[in-house]
């Protein structure tokens, strides 16, 4: 994989420029937009760049930050999902806490936004205060948006409770947007006013990238990323008045600026230093870039893997008409294809050939992958194992230097999961996954040798790109994302069935 972004710089410069702008104030609160732990999308149109690195930046700081996360009520009530991870926010926030734990960060307390009572959200609630982590729960802000004199007073940000904070460098993030971090931020900037501090308030959001052109492959990538929340990206007209200068923001934060900035002044009493949202933001990754190239093909890639997650979530009802047409735009605007994907074409030539062969007129199910040296294998579906199964084994195999025509797997391993999936779990497909193939390796390299040195090259597969013709099963998902393949699918499903192929 060729480099496009240099990770350890972008590090020294992010800390650095971080503590420069806490040394203003006696506190400062720093919103984290986007992903705080495997920022995916990061590490795909950064080559390079480590889907840990907002963490491990902490880490650095561990001794001058701690974490707030925020939840909104509504998304739990909703069992909104985590898309990349599969789990519910609820359940995001636990993994988050867990996580935060790893890295030595001080999570200070977890805050339920625009919380009233809801059921689900109270249970929530319940859980983590009988684990021992601290829960404040926030109101929706009388007054907001516009309401200025409203929010900033004591029926507004003065109804919510004060968060007790010990460090310098205070992290708010979140399973996901929409979920209060701003109103989070700007009421705690309320309380330390009130208590006689000086603090401050900055935003930490990796894109789209300030300082590179608004129709960079790497921003557009942004928007396709957030076609569902509508996002656009924008000049920002404030900070080109104050200084001259273009720089690119996106639509939310420029619509917002002007209501922030008179709050914020309205708290502090007295004009703010913020004249742009740039200003506002404390991000440098534009500055880890070190091969432009590299960086936009990786930025065309993306998009076109958002076309085909955006088309099979059209497909599952989850997104709607103009969110798969406003994706599909912006494929067109930089006149891209969906066979530029170099795996669409083989996987969809094997699905093809598969039909022909089988004489039926039936789905025929396909996966191919390529692999770090450019080779692209298939594999498909049978009686004993699905394709995504057996694709993986055809490219351990191959990485293995190991004949085709050896079986890694004894059929007397095999036979017994699908009887025991069949007769005793009644399930109606029996077919094995690819986890539960990757679990009858394992015990078969127990004894065979050759199935030992075939599982060790499973590390391999770390960054090659896959291709299903048909959707693939939330399990088989997780299982290849665990696996690190970035996998893409044709918004078809498998079979005609409705409820076992959601």
């Amino acid at each position: 994989m060729k480099i496009g972004f240099d990770h350890e710089k972008y590090l020294e410069e992010q800390s650095k420029y971080i503590l420069e702008r806490v040394n203003n104030y006696d506190k400062l609160y720093l919103e984290f937009g986007g992903k705080l732990l495997f920022d995916l999308h990061a590490k795909r149109v950064l080559p390079g760049f480590d889907e840990n690195a907002k963490i491990k930046l902490l880490h650095r700081l561990k001794e001058k930050a701690e974490i707030i996360i925020c939840v909104y009520a509504g998304d739990i009530e909703r069992n909104k999902i985590r898309g990349d991870f599969g789990i519910t926010y609820d359940m995001d926030v636990l993994r988050l806490i867990d996580d935060l734990r790893a890295y030595e960060l001080d999570v200070n307390s977890v805050v339920i936004t625009r919380y009233d009572g809801q059921p689900a959200t109270t249970v929530f609630i319940n859980k983590l205060q009988r684990r021992g982590i601290k829960v404040y729960t926030h109101k929706a802000t009388k007054g907001y948006p516009t309401d200025v004199d409203t929010i900033v007073s004591d029926e507004g940000y003065g109804k919510n409770p004060y968060i007790e904070t010990t460090k310098p460098i205070v992290v708010v993030t979140a399973p996901g947007p929409g979920s209060g971090k701003l109103a989070t931020c700007l009421s705690q900037l309320y309380h330390e006013y009130k208590r006689g501090k000086i603090a401050g308030y900055s935003k930490f959001e990796t894109f789209p990238v300030w300082n590179i052109p608004l129709k960079h492959p790497l921003n557009i990538a942004y928007e396709a990323a957030t076609a569902d929340l509508k996002d656009v990206n924008m000049i920002d007209s404030f900070h080109f008045d104050a200084y001259n200068k273009v720089t690119v923001n996106y639509n939310r934060d420029i619509e917002m600026f002007p209501v922030i900035k008179r709050i914020i002044e309205k708290i502090t009493g007295k004009e703010s230093v913020y004249k742009s949202p740039t200003d506002m933001g404390v991000n440098r990754v534009g500055f880890g870039i070190i091969d432009d190239d590299v960086v936009k093909e990786a930025s065309k890639q993306e998009i076109i893997r958002r076309y085909f997650k955006t088309s099979c979530e059209y497909k599952k009802g989850y997104v709607d008409q103009d969110t798969f047409q406003r994706v599909k735009l912006i494929m067109e605007e930089l006149n891209l294809k969906q066979e530029d994907r170099k795996v669409v074409l083989p996987a969809r030539e094997h699905s093809a050939k598969l039909k022909q062969m089988s004489n039926k007129n039936e789905i025929c199910p396909a996966v191919a992958i390529e692999l770090e040296d450019g080779t692209i294998l298939t594999g498909k579906s049978s009686k004993l194992m699905d394709s995504t199964a057996a694709v993986v084994l055809n490219a351990i195999k191959h990485l293995a230097n190991i004949s085709d025509d050896i079986h890694l797997i004894s059929p007397v391993i095999i036979e017994p999961i699908i009887t025991l999936k069949s007769k005793n779990l009644r399930s109606r497909h029996t077919a094995l996954s690819c986890e539960e193939i990757l679990m009858a390796l394992s015990i078969c390299a127990v004894t065979n040798p050759t199935a030992q040195v075939a599982i060790e090259k499973l590390s391999l597969l770390n960054g090659c790109q896959a291709h299903s013709t048909t959707i693939l099963s939330r399990n088989d998902e997780q299982t290849f994302g665990k696996l690190g393949i970035d996998i893409t699918c044709d918004p078809e499903y498998p079979s005609e069935n409705l409820y076992y192929n959601n």
